[in-house]
């Protein structure tokens, strides 16, 4: 049975079992201990800091079609269905914590800003239109009729009127607020071991040396999902951690905003967004570095992203700049998640999100509930089993729930 609304759980004491334990309480955790609750299993959440992690610095753009890749076509299908999710689980989460998501759907522009990057941007333009996207080409001069701040030079765009943005930061109290108010238990305490029982996973012992029992054990630890003792090498996630560094800067005034929409571009190779917010933050991202578990500010990673954002918009050096922060994003090795079942019973992962974790929150809380209560995951999710990186598939049965 749910639990009444506003009312959480105490946290049990000894070994009293959970159906589900979710290991990290960042948005991806947060969300599946949330659909799990609302299926009627009795779940808790194990972090120090719920609410935390990478959405803290991420800039919250749902970038589906602006973002493509080539050579991710199969991820972009599980993009796009979390996109189009996102209006019916703002409205229903929103409703649940009573939290503003700040959900924007503003859509996004992004420009070139010489030839080569004109080039480059109109062969993307193609694979999205081949594809079946929505995306639109404008001008140099068109762009700027858009958005009067661009740098004169620009030599044309992609308007995306379906990629969105959402408050990360929001979102991630919003979904602490709704776990707890579905009665999830949070137990504000590292995870520092997978617990086992003979071949499966059982739940984990924390800091402190409290252990919980579960029934199923859900890794959702971002980048430090890969790093969990007792988890079996052959299902450890290969994820790593991939350094981004964030600005944010303030917008004085509450009238004509600097910028109506999320602008994008390359500049000298390197990816530059600018992301303004209704309440007037402007944030501007992000680095990509790998290195390793550095969460250092450089002056040198400030200095390049307020280069690349000058050349964009020049006016952006005049605003206020009132944070510098870094985060680190869970790559995986095909930069997809890893959703689902593992080949160790009462294993399951949601990890590995890198650059997507905010876009595909509405349909990892969707998958995870499905795979927690079916034991499989649903058609459109099984291309990102954790199975497809097993290193030895057949030593371990296969779970079903």
């Amino acid at each position: 049975m749910h639990t009444p609304p506003h009312t959480a759980r105490e946290a049990p004491t000894g070994d009293a079992p959970y159906d589900v334990l979710v290991v990290g309480g960042g948005i991806i955790g947060l969300v599946t201990a949330w659909r799990a609750a609302q299926r009627g299993l009795r779940t808790a959440v194990a972090d120090p800091a719920p609410g935390g992690g990478a959405a803290q610095v991420a800039a919250g753009m749902l970038a589906a079609v602006t973002e493509l890749h080539y050579g991710e076509q199969t991820l972009l299908g599980l993009n796009l269905a979390s996109a189009r999710r996102y209006p019916s689980f703002v409205a229903e989460l929103e409703e649940a914590s009573g939290h503003d998501l700040a959900f924007r759907t503003c859509g996004t522009l992004s420009v070139a800003l010489d030839a080569d990057d004109r080039a480059h941007l109109r062969e993307l333009h193609a694979f999205q239109r081949r594809l079946g996207l929505d995306a639109q080409w404008l001008t140099g001069r068109e762009c700027r009729r858009l958005e009067p701040m661009l740098a004169p030079g620009v030599r044309g765009g992609l308007r995306v009127d379906g990629d969105h943005q959402v408050d990360p930061r929001r979102l991630a109290a919003a979904l602490l607020t709704a776990c707890e108010r579905a009665g999830v238990t949070l137990h504000r305490a590292r995870a520092e071991r997978l617990a086992l029982d003979g071949d499966r996973a059982a739940g984990a012992e924390l800091a402190g040396g409290t252990r919980l029992a579960a029934g199923q054990t859900v890794l959702a630890a971002g980048s430090l999902s890969g790093r969990l003792p007792g988890v079996p090498e052959e299902v450890l996630p290969p994820v790593r951690p991939v350094k981004g560094q964030v600005l944010r800067l303030s917008v004085p005034g509450p009238y004509a905003p600097f910028l109506s929409r999320t602008v994008r571009a390359v500049v000298r190779g390197g990816h530059v967004y600018l992301v303004p917010r209704e309440n007037g933050e402007l944030v501007v991202g992000a680095t990509t570095e790998e290195l390793g578990w550095d969460t250092t500010v450089t002056a040198g990673g400030v200095y390049e992203l307020l280069r690349d954002a000058h050349e964009l918009v020049p006016g952006i050096t005049e605003l206020p700049l009132v944070e510098t922060r870094a985060g680190l994003r869970p790559g995986s090795p095909d930069n997809a998640p890893l959703l689902g079942p593992t080949a160790l019973p009462g294993l399951q992962l949601a990890t590995g999100h890198y650059r997507n974790g905010v876009l595909l929150t509405p349909i990892t809380g969707d998958v995870m509930a499905e795979a927690l209560t079916g034991g499989e995951l649903p058609p459109d999710a099984r291309p990102f089993s954790p199975r497809r990186f097993t290193r030895h598939p057949a030593a371990v049965q296969e779970h079903t729930a």
